[in-house]
Parts: C-alpha cells; structure tokens; sequence
C-alpha cells in the first residue's frame, strides 16, 4: 500500500508528528510525506489540498491518503468533491477503526485543531493505530459481513455515477486555484513519475508549460 500524508498548511506544525504516528502503525506501507511543513514558503488551504489529494487518487499514485485541517470536517468535505476519494472524518479511534472496516476508503481527515487539548497527541495515536490495526474493507460487526461489505460496494458504484471525471474537474477549476495546485510540486511530480492515468498526467503537463 502507498500511503501519502499531506495536511492544510494551517497545522504544519503537526505534519511530522502524523507523518511518524502513520510510519508506526501502517508497517508494510510505502509511505510518502508531502507536508505541508512549517518552513514551507508557499502555504496551502484544506480546498487546495483536497484537490491534490484527488490527483493523487485519481491518478492512482497511491492508495490511501492521511489529511486533515483544523476541524477535521471541512478537509473531509473538500476531498469527497474529489472523483474518486472516499474520505472519512476520523476524530476517535472508533471512527477510525469503524471507516476503514464498514467504509473501506481512501482518505481518512483528522481534526488538529479542534478539541486538540493535552490529550490531542495520544488521541491522534490511538486513532491512527486503530485505523490501521486491521485491514481494510472486512466488515464490521462480523456476524453481518457480507451486507455491509454489499451497502459499502453500493454507496462506491453510486458515487461513482454522481461524478466527473478528474480531468473535467481540473479543467473547471479557476485559475488562481489551478495555478496554486501546480505549485506544490512535490505532488505535481510524483503524479505525473507514478501516476497511471495518462489523460490527467497528459492535461497537467499541457497545463504545466
């Protein structure tokens, strides 16, 4: 599993702490930080992170993004706009364990700010612990497995119908946000080396020059 951690700029200073939690408990995982980190120069909102979180899905770069803002709500938000990611807010370790068996997505939005007191760090631990404790996608309870694993197939088939495509959504964006998402291009490239859909890699370079 490729794992990519990147949060809004608003709490950089939590990136390494997510990073190294993540690194912990997600053993087997190729796991890829792109901040955003305290020192960067360009600083980025949860909507311009949703969407290079959604080229990094869409493109099929990695498997599984770890985000999230201040509340934790907006960034779930913003990336479930995305074609292609299915995110879930992630505040208690429940949540965490709960989103990944029933669920089965691929971002997951931690709340760094809000309610973020002594206890913050070892909740965030738990959480993402939790979140990786199992693989993902095996129902939950177990005694109902296969219809839960049939509703989460469902609600996957019919988001998927409600959506464009990525390369129609970058195209619709305006471009001082467009222009913004091509900054980071620590992202921008790892998509563009890794990425398996050569129509998204394609419009980003014909939009890159």
């Amino acid at each position: 599993m490729k794992i990519a951690v990147i949060q809004a700029s608003s709490q950089a200073q939590k990136n390494e702490l997510i990073y190294s939690t993540v690194k912990r408990f997600a053993h087997d995982a190729d796991l890829i930080n792109f901040g955003c980190k305290v020192d960067d120069e360009i600083k980025y909102s949860y909507i311009e992170i949703s969407v290079l979180a959604g080229l990094l899905l869409s493109s099929r770069s990695v498997d599984l993004v770890v985000t999230g803002c201040s509340s934790g709500q907006g960034m779930m938000l913003a990336c479930n706009n995305m074609p292609g990611v299915l995110c879930g807010y992630i505040p208690t370790p429940k949540d965490a364990y709960l989103f990944a068996q029933i669920n089965d997505g691929n971002a997951v939005s931690l709340p760094l700010g809000e309610g973020y007191t002594w206890a913050g760090q070892e909740n965030m631990e738990k959480t993402l612990e939790q979140l990786f404790s199992e693989p993902f996608g095996q129902g939950y309870p177990r005694d109902e497995t296969a219809r839960k694993l049939e509703d989460t197939k469902l609600l996957k088939k019919i988001r998927n119908s409600s959506q464009v495509k990525m390369t129609d959504l970058i195209k619709s964006l305006d471009k001082p946000i467009l222009d913004k998402v091509l900054s980071k291009e620590d992202v921008i490239e790892y998509v563009l080396q890794n990425g398996k859909d050569e129509e998204l890699s394609l419009l980003i370079r014909e939009m890159k020059k």
